[in-house]
């Protein structure tokens, strides 16, 4: 598929999304701080559907500052569900920040989980500072029979190389914001996104699309490395990584 002669494909014409699963998105409208109204997500879902991609997650936020019920987001994803009519096939998880709520609905059962089996649980933190108890937190996950699955851990500003050998020594399981690496979150978040990438932590991918004009804008004039979409088509072709 490696026909660029003169430059550097970006994500779109790179062909990488093609038969993509996207396992992280805030699409779901008018839920948390992601789209708003119903026409803007089936926008969004046409654009992801003409770039071939095959399945998209859905997983609005789950936190104190958006206390989604299950029952909610269920039913937002029926209507959502009954209005589009593309190829892009949906799925409905969460992403569940590890606050006190978390634990609450842990305990309950009241969860969203991600993945074919419905086996693990898309979890996040601050980016600036890791929650009280954290590694407490995500054995629990595991003792209710759930794989933690850490959202962009590119993007925490806390954590380094120690912190992600540590947490996947835990057996915790990583996603990788794809945009990160032309650049989508800064210079840091790249690099980091690079290291994971190359040495092996990274699970799957996802866009974690809040707005579509910067998701466009990204896939389409940025730059990105032949290896680095290796690496994610090498994810993308294992259809049951999780």
């Amino acid at each position: 598929m490696w026909l660029f002669k003169s430059k550097i494909p970006s994500l779109a014409d790179s062909g990488m999304l093609r038969g993509f699963t996207d396992w992280h998105s805030h699409i779901l409208p008018g839920v948390d701080d992601g789209f708003q109204n119903m026409s803007d997500s089936l926008e969004a879902l046409r654009h992801f559907d003409s770039l071939g991609v095959d399945t998209l997650w859905l997983t609005p936020h789950i936190m104190e500052d958006y206390p989604n019920s299950t029952e909610k987001l269920r039913e937002r994803f029926s209507e959502l569900s009954d209005k589009w009519d593309g190829n892009l096939q949906l799925r409905l998880a969460s992403e569940n920040m590890l606050d006190p709520l978390f634990e609450e609905r842990l305990e309950a059962g009241d969860l969203l989980p991600i993945g074919p089996q419905a086996d693990h649980l898309l979890v996040e933190t601050s980016y600036f500072s890791a929650p009280m108890g954290f590694e407490r937190m995500l054995e629990n996950v595991k003792s209710k029979g759930f794989y933690p699955l850490l959202a962009h851990p590119e993007r925490y500003t806390y954590m380094d190389e120690e912190d992600y050998r540590r947490l996947k020594g835990m057996g915790v399981k990583m996603q990788l914001n794809y945009v990160s690496l032309v650049g989508g979150y800064g210079e840091t978040s790249r690099k980091k996104a690079v290291w994971l990438l190359n040495n092996g932590f990274i699970d799957v991918a996802g866009s974690d699309i809040h707005r579509l004009e910067s998701n466009q804008k990204l896939i389409k004039e940025a730059p990105a490395k032949k290896e680095h979409l290796d690496a994610i088509l090498s994810l993308t072709t294992e259809k049951n990584r999780l």
